[in-house]
């Protein structure tokens, strides 16, 4: 896919569509560089295990225990979370492996005479594995590849840039509702069949006390990582505070984008001590980074752009537009969440951010509808496949556990997209004029 990215950007300049200036341009997009830093500073919390001590820690915490309804909640949880700010794909594979660890305590303790775990729960625990990672990441731009995807189409097409903070501001609460419904369904549908195991709690305790003490990587990284947020979330907070026509405001916003503040961030890396003498990240480890995903942003950002500077996308909205049954508003806002959902069952949801979120836009203008809505609807239901293992890289992680049979994956998956439909074009409806 990254080479067919690349592939298709350079057809057009062979093609003679653009000059090859204009054609590349996109790969130096400002949000290629939020993606390099953001990717960065999540390879430093992979390195160090900051993700695998946080997982450990909030699923010790005697709140916990040993009730499998609370390991459900707290683990999906800490998975969302997770998946915020780093790969969804690199979330679930961690959560994967702590997630077996506690099937297979469960069960070797049923072996031994203990309570009997019904294998419901299994599924239960491996479906929120991967819908709770896929869902989190609609939180921060950072989250997943999409988001930033639809952003950079949104200001480029569009002329209206999103912040940091902007942007979490409608993210949050969708992932909070979602994931509430998500935890609801499983915990209906997938019961454990007991009130509590016992030992479960004294095993995630005993997990993360092998971890040992904070290293000098860790503290490090961490250090990084709080920097990079609070570099983030000040424009915004200044635009809250003072007002968004304020000096303070139009001056740090213009000093400091995201792009700029995640690059920041990472750079502390190379320059804060690590473990053994060594700094927290070298540029071996930096380098090990997904290229192919900021690859294929700026390959299909690209070919986004230059459909509306051909006028391609214009044409094709048009032609939309007729055989539409609704006009604009609510109803073009839904359409799009939904057929970005739809087309990301069956294809990557980067891709399907690429192809879908211009298309949208060109429809919305040639309605005369606002753009910004059906656009912000499509980029986060690029995100919301479920219900195959084909849909995302996190569904075919969990599938290959062998307690995930093909019909739940499909049915509880077709619930979740329902309802992910339905919230996205909720929150963006109610919240969209908060944040303009």
């Amino acid at each position: 896919m990254p080479v067919s990215a690349l592939l298709g950007v350079t057809a057009c300049v062979v093609l003679d569509v653009a000059p090859p200036k204009e054609a590349f341009a996109p790969f130096a997009d400002p949000l290629m560089f939020l993606f390099i830093g953001s990717f960065v500073l999540a390879r430093a919390i992979f390195v160090h295990g900051l993700d695998r001590r946080f997982a450990f820690y909030v699923l010790s915490l005697p709140w916990v225990g040993a009730r499998p309804s609370r390991i459900l909640l707290a683990f999906g949880a800490v998975t969302a979370f997770l998946s915020a700010w780093i790969s969804n794909t690199a979330t679930t594979a961690m959560m994967f492996a702590i997630g077996m660890s506690i099937l297979g305590f469960l069960f070797d303790a049923e072996n031994e005479g203990g309570a009997t775990v019904s294998r419901r729960y299994a599924t239960g625990l491996m479906l929120m594995t991967s819908f709770a990672a896929s869902v989190g990441g609609l939180a921060t731009p950072i989250g997943t590849p999409p988001n930033l995807i639809g952003l950079g189409f949104i200001q480029q097409l569009t002329g209206t840039r999103l912040t940091f903070f902007q942007w979490t501001i409608l993210g949050v609460p969708i992932v909070l509702c979602l994931f509430a419904y998500l935890f609801f369904c499983l915990d209906r549908l997938n019961p454990a069949g007991v009130r509590e195991v016992d030992g479960v709690g004294r095993m995630l305790r005993r997990e993360r006390e092998r971890l040992g003490p904070w290293t000098r990587g860790q503290r490090s990284t961490l250090l990084a990582f709080a920097v990079t947020v609070m570099l983030w979330v000040v424009p915004g907070a200044l635009a809250l505070l003072a007002g968004e026509a304020s000096p303070l405001y139009l001056e740090v916003s213009r000093r400091l984008p995201e792009g700029a503040a995640a690059l920041l961030g990472a750079s502390l890396l190379f320059v804060l001590p690590g473990d053994s003498g060594r700094r927290a990240l070298s540029w071996e480890q930096a380098a090990r980074i997904d290229w192919g995903v900021i690859l294929l942003y700026g390959g299909g950002f690209a070919l986004g752009v230059l459909s509306f500077g051909t006028g391609l996308a214009e044409a094709l909205g048009r032609s939309l537009t007729g055989m539409l049954p609704f006009e604009g508003g609510l109803g073009l806002l839904f359409a799009s969440t939904l057929a970005a959902t739809i087309l990301s069952e069956t294809t990557s949801n980067t891709a399907s951010a690429n192809m879908i979120v211009p298309v949208v836009i060109a429809i919305a203008k040639a309605s005369g509808s606002d753009p910004l809505e059906p656009a912000l609807g499509a980029t986060m239901g690029a995100s919301l496949g479920f219900m195959l293992p084909v849909s995302t890289p996190c569904n075919a992680i969990v599938y290959g556990s062998g307690y995930v049979p093909l019909s739940r994956m499909i049915r509880y998956g077709a619930l979740l997209d329902l309802a992910g439909v339905c919230v996205v074009t909720g929150f963006v409806r109610l919240l969209l004029p908060i944040l303009r």
